[in-house]
């Protein structure tokens, strides 16, 4: 099957030089994980003109497969979406030879429209929103995760227990030198990896990533978080974002350096002669992000476990405020000003969907500006002073609630988007309330 297309057989000739012989097409669910499908070559001409049929209710399909009742998949009899490649993304992977990847457009094939689950096209119409107001967004991410090892119970236990070894590299806490083959790996992958080191625990490690526009930040993201996971697949270990997988650890953060370009390219956050170094759209955007915090919970810490997270002295922000150069701050504004001025949101655990978070802080951070209030004065000192902030959601079903409540943010999300998300977490939050935990049966079981 050819396409006369010689976009793609541009890609096909070059392909099949670099000796790849097949083309993983891939897209993100609800939640952020990866869905995919493998296309031989010679059928991808066939895949881009008219698309990969995938069931909607892919997307609301939980990590145990139970299919969530969101309007639109069981109700409608199961329709489908459609993916095509997306060939501007394509990528060889470099543990898998003759394989190479890209992310896929879905739309529904009924309409021809974006699917109203894709977090990918929800990303780009907010984005769009922004660019309407003359701001384009650009983003930093910075994710942790924790490594483990089997178990002998059959279970997983951390890939290392040595103490103090945050900000450290080397054989000192990664005695198989995980962290320099997984960077050489991204860095060949071609997502624009920096750096990476051990976090507070010794089985945790934070990686960074290039700043870039909204959209492609959000990808990279993406493709990290999942070849993460696939390299320790191959190494028969688990690599883990959720938010807090040890009682006696910290979590995992997604932590999001946020600022804005102009139309004439310049730093729309750099205001030398301004209060704190901020120009007034930064210190809007801050108020923004304050304002919606609560709602910008769910979509931060999108996880019942999330909230196990949270606390003082964590280091996870629990307190909705903003401080300078301040790291028990939700928002911390680097000490870099000018070009580099720009605002991080800590707020996020690694769970988080990319595309939904990075989705929810621009929109947050865009109604900020338009509102044109003033965030109030910085946080000095350490934090997780109650008195002196309000404190955020403290579990997930009050994150939705704040979600839903929120209506200036959710128009902004898209009516759609925001039913189904809500349907879906509070489905997560019901099945997690019938679940007997071990802890019941440890605290319960003896003594009663």
């Amino acid at each position: 099957m050819t396409s006369a297309d010689p976009h793609v057989q541009h890609h096909m000739t070059r392909l099949a030089a670099e000796g790849i012989d097949v083309v993983r097409v891939t897209y993100p669910d609800l939640i952020g994980t990866e869905r995919a499908r493998d296309v031989l070559l010679d059928h991808l001409p066939s895949a881009c003109d008219h698309g990969l049929a995938f069931c909607r209710a892919v997307y609301h399909t939980s990590p145990q497969g139970d299919v969530v009742p969101v309007p639109g998949g069981l109700d409608a009899g199961l329709p489908d979406i459609s993916v095509r490649p997306d060939l501007t993304t394509l990528t060889p992977l470099p543990w898998e030879p003759g394989v190479a990847a890209c992310l896929g457009d879905v739309t529904d094939p009924a309409t021809g429209a974006p699917a109203p689950e894709s977090p990918r096209d929800l990303l780009r119409a907010v984005v769009d929103r922004c660019r309407e107001h003359g701001l384009r967004p650009v983003v930093g991410p910075e994710l942790e995760y924790f490594l483990c090892d089997p178990a002998p119970d059959g279970g997983w236990r951390r890939y290392s227990e040595a103490a103090g070894v945050v900000y450290t590299a080397g054989l000192r806490a990664d005695g198989d030198n995980h962290l320099l083959r997984t960077l050489r790996l991204l860095r060949d992958l071609g997502i624009g990896v920096t750096s990476g080191n051990h976090e507070f625990d010794g089985a945790q490690f934070e990686i960074n990533l290039t700043h870039g526009d909204a959209l492609t930040a959000a990808d990279r993201a993406f493709r990290f978080k999942s070849a993460v996971k696939e390299l320790a697949r191959k190494e028969n270990r688990l690599a883990t974002f959720m938010a807090k997988p040890f009682n006696d650890a910290g979590g995992s953060g997604f932590h999001l350096h946020l600022s804005c370009t102009g139309d004439d390219g310049a730093n729309t956050f750099a205001g030398p002669s301004e209060p704190y170094g901020l120009s007034a759209t930064a210190r809007h955007a801050i108020a923004g992000v304050l304002a919606h915090a609560p709602a910008l919970a769910a979509l931060a810490n999108p996880t019942v476990n999330s909230y196990k997270r949270f606390g003082p002295d964590t280091l996870a922000p629990w307190l909705i405020d903003w401080g300078l150069d301040n790291r028990s701050a939700m928002i911390r504004v680097p000490p870099e000003r000018g070009a580099g001025a720009r605002l991080e949101l800590r707020l996020g655990d690694a769970s988080a969907n990319p595309y939904l978070l990075i989705a929810g802080t621009i929109a947050a951070a865009l109604l900020g500006v338009l509102a044109e209030e003033e965030p109030p004065a910085p946080l000095e000192g350490y934090g997780y002073d109650s008195t002196k902030s309000p404190s955020l959601p403290t579990t997930l079903p009050a994150a939705l609630d704040a979600l839903e409540a929120d209506t200036a943010l959710t128009e902004v999300l898209g009516k759609d988007f925001t039913a189904s998300y809500l349907t879906y977490k509070r489905d997560e939050v019901a099945r997690f309330g019938r679940h007997v935990t071990d802890w019941e049966f440890t605290e319960y079981a003896y003594h009663l």
